[in-house]
């Protein structure tokens, strides 16, 4: 185990739910097959033959995810778990920890769970959180131990069968969101050096087009995305016998930019950007009068982009009509065209995916929208306005029929967290956390039907 961050649990009573149950003498699995909340946990605690274990001496710490966490799961993945019983108890028992410690005794780091991965505890004002679940009721003590209530499934490591790019050949296509493709290019040229022996082709053409070439079109295998796929898209994927599985591989905390020559404006408001974009403010002095006189230029993605789609649906509550109607903005699908052309004027403003403001952060400034500055801690707390999840699609099927694209998914799903970051070398977006990662893994192994 990890050496524990000492610190003290503060004042979780005031931000966390608290109920104290009296100690009885009812074990663990007892008082949880007591509360109708937990029936999805205890039934697969049955089904994992761990009912046993948990009303054995102990003492256990369990935080114990509802019917409603439970059911955040994609129902393949549940399924995946009934016919795997080796990998449902490593998902059950890493909800367990050795120990009884009570919502006093709480402190923030990591600590060893009974499967042998540690869990990441976090204190804040706004409560506790093991890995990405919210700690939601606390202190419902057994005679064997105590129950933490959380929101949501954590997930243990998830290791997948090892590839050999050696051992695959054939073609995989790629297509889609502008802001994603510079991951999957990267995932690409990593799987090549790797000994890939086909080609895998990687187009920028924005999330639009790429899931119109996906569903509509059936050409690709991969579909970028920087948002989630719409209905009228998936019921165009069915009519090709097509079913969307979605991967959650990054956040990006989408940058506002300005010239770094421009040296007034530092943050902007939701309402202050959709005046922008709008046009109703036509010069900066017409969003705050300290500001000059000079007419904003402004520097769009274009409406195949999912960005432009993100972007609206934040400023504009879902309604285009004002941006593409806005007096000289310009509009373009290549981020590349956008950053140089805010660089280019020290009145412009653009808005891209981090990773295409992060290596020209020595041309441009990213300015704080609702006062909060765009990182990887506010973009993953969602603090930062707009921060988004990306994504990659492909189907079951095509992971089946397709050796190739199963192998360089798992490739892609097994080291894309460490291309993600703001050190040298790595892509201006950040890791999603352990929790969507090992879920990822576990959806490509229900959908390949457990390997390759």
């Amino acid at each position: 185990m990890k050496k524990r961050l000492l610190v003290v649990f503060i004042a979780v009573l005031m931000v966390v739910p608290f109920i104290r149950v009296a100690a009885q003498d009812q074990t663990i699995v007892e008082v949880a097959a007591g509360n109708a909340d937990f029936a999805t946990l205890v039934s697969l605690v049955q089904a994992a033959g761990l009912a046993e274990t948990l009303s054995g001496e102990g003492p256990f710490t369990v935080f114990a995810p509802t019917n409603e966490a439970f059911a955040k799961l994609p129902a393949e993945v549940v399924a995946y778990l009934g016919m795997h019983p080796e990998v449902l108890t490593s998902v059950l028992t890493y909800h367990v920890i050795p120990g009884k410690v009570l919502a006093a005794d709480v402190v923030a780091g990591e600590v060893a769970s009974v499967e042998g991965d540690n869990i990441q505890v976090t204190v804040s004002d706004a409560g506790v959180k093991v890995n990405s679940a919210n700690v939601v009721t606390t202190d419902i003590e057994a005679s064997n131990g105590v129950i933490h209530v959380i929101d949501s499934v954590i997930l243990p490591n998830i290791e997948l069968p090892a590839v050999d790019p050696l051992a695959v050949s054939d073609n995989i296509i790629a297509a889609g969101s502008s802001t994603v493709y510079p991951v999957t290019e990267r995932m690409a040229d990593l799987f090549n050096q790797e000994g890939f022996g086909g080609t895998i082709t990687v187009d920028s053409v924005g999330t639009g087009a790429g899931f119109e070439r996906f569903c509509v079109n059936a050409e690709t295998d991969i579909s970028n995305a920087s948002r989630p796929i719409r209905q009228e898209e998936t019921d165009s994927c069915a009519a090709n016998t097509r079913t969307p599985l979605e991967f959650y591989i990054g956040i990006d905390a989408l940058a506002v930019a300005v010239s770094a020559e421009n040296t007034f404006v530092d943050n902007l408001t939701l309402e202050q950007l959709n005046a922008i974009y709008s046009g109703t403010a036509a010069t900066w002095a017409d969003v705050n009068p300290e500001w000059p006189a000079e007419a904003i230029q402004l520097f769009s993605p274009g409406t195949d982009s999912g960005t432009f789609d993100y972007f609206v649906e934040e400023v504009f509550d879902a309604e285009e009509t004002a941006i593409l109607n806005a007096p000289g903005i310009q509009f373009s699908e290549d981020d590349n065209v956008l950053v140089q052309g805010v660089e280019g004027s020290q009145y412009a403003i653009g808005y891209f995916g981090y990773a295409y403001y992060l290596p020209n952060s020595d041309k441009l400034r990213a300015v704080n929208v609702e006062g909060v500055t765009p990182s990887a801690a506010t973009a993953e707390s969602n603090e930062y306005p707009l921060s988004r999840p990306l994504f990659i699609y492909t189907t079951a099927s095509l992971l089946v029929e397709k050796p190739q694209v199963a192998a360089f998914t798992n490739y892609y799903l097994s080291n894309v967290n460490a291309q993600l970051g703001t050190e040298d070398g790595q892509i201006g977006y950040f890791p999603v956390s352990s929790d969507s990662l090992n879920l990822d893994k576990l959806e490509w192994l229900a959908a390949t039907a457990g390997g390759m």
